[in-house]
């Protein structure tokens, strides 16, 4: 079998979600993507629960995927963000796409952050923790022999909402005084089904987990949700966007990556929008190869210094 040949049986028979409850238009409560373990050789370096901040008294962890094989230039990085409605799952459903981006060369880094119990960590307090995840990463560079200069980021339904304003906007909280000096804008971002415009296309259930999760409702709070809208923070100079998402999607509308999609064109910013006949956690194994390939060529080409290329 052939490097690519397996890579892209991994992903296939590895990244397929699992579907957990229904869950309303745009706020999207369901899983991610459940993935599988991969070969036990695929990696000669996988290094889990490392500590990048805390929060409340607690941790906050990521995993590290690196290539196998030896490199003295600098690699690029991508910072993989899960789903799963902002109040479950955890990093390790982004197993399988950390080991796939590491065969193709790239240092993955699948990161948790806080999720919403009750009215504790309401937003925006997982996007305070993915910002400070990145510039970590960037303060950390040279350990992980990582080019802080070609960060990327992917992220799936909520996931994708957070990786989204990480291409957007840079750091909203910079108290920490360690960490000051670096951007938490990452360079590249992958956006796969996630929910764009939190001021469109809701329903009374999403009015109600909304109202909770940012603090109040939409005609007391109109700000907090817009800021929290990607659509809301398009311009000419985000990063480069690859946007996918399912036609048959019933968890986020299409319209919302549609909506998306339309404005950076708009803006003059560099976007590609590619539909997939599937659902919104891309069951089929065509939709998860389509994925595979998407997102590896999109990196390759927004995030490779030339002398990787």
């Amino acid at each position: 079998m052939t490097k690519w040949a397996f890579l892209l049986t991994v992903v296939m028979l590895g990244m397929a979600p699992s579907v957990g409850g229904q869950t309303t238009p745009v706020t999207p409560r369901e899983t991610s993507a459940q993935l599988a373990n991969p070969p036990a050789n695929a990696l000669s370096s996988d290094l889990q629960d490392i500590p990048y901040s805390t929060a409340g008294g607690h941790p906050l962890m990521l995993d590290i995927y690196q290539p196998s094989e030896p490199s003295s230039a600098l690699r690029p990085a991508v910072v993989l963000i899960h789903g799963g409605g902002w109040t479950s799952f955890d990093k390790s459903t982004m197993h399988t796409m950390g080991m796939f981006l590491a065969r193709c060369g790239f240092v993955a880094f699948a990161v948790d952050y806080r999720l919403m119990h009750g009215n504790e960590n309401l937003w925006p307090a997982q996007l305070d923790d993915v910002q400070r995840a990145v510039r970590w990463i960037r303060a950390n560079a040279a350990q992980y022999r990582v080019d802080p200069d070609h960060i990327g980021a992917f992220g799936h339904s909520a996931g994708a909402q957070l990786a989204a304003l990480l291409g957007m906007e840079d750091t909203r909280d910079n108290s920490d005084a360690a960490l000051a000096k670096y951007s938490s804008k990452v360079q590249a971002v992958v956006e796969v089904s996630g929910p764009s415009d939190f001021t469109a296309h809701r329903d009374a259930d999403d009015n109600a987990f909304l109202a909770t999760f940012f603090g109040g409702d939409y005609a007391q709070h109109s700000r907090i949700w817009q800021d929290a809208s990607p659509v809301f923070h398009v311009s000419k100079n985000v990063s480069p966007f690859l946007i996918m998402h399912g036609t048959q999607d019933e968890e986020v509308p299409i319209a919302q990556s549609q909506e998306l999609a339309d404005k950076l064109r708009q803006a003059g910013a560099l976007v590609k929008f590619v539909t997939v006949e599937d659902a919104h956690t891309f069951r089929t194994p065509e939709a998860r190869k389509r994925l595979a390939l998407e997102t590896q060529a999109f990196f390759t080409e927004y995030l490779r210094p030339g002398d990787l290329k």
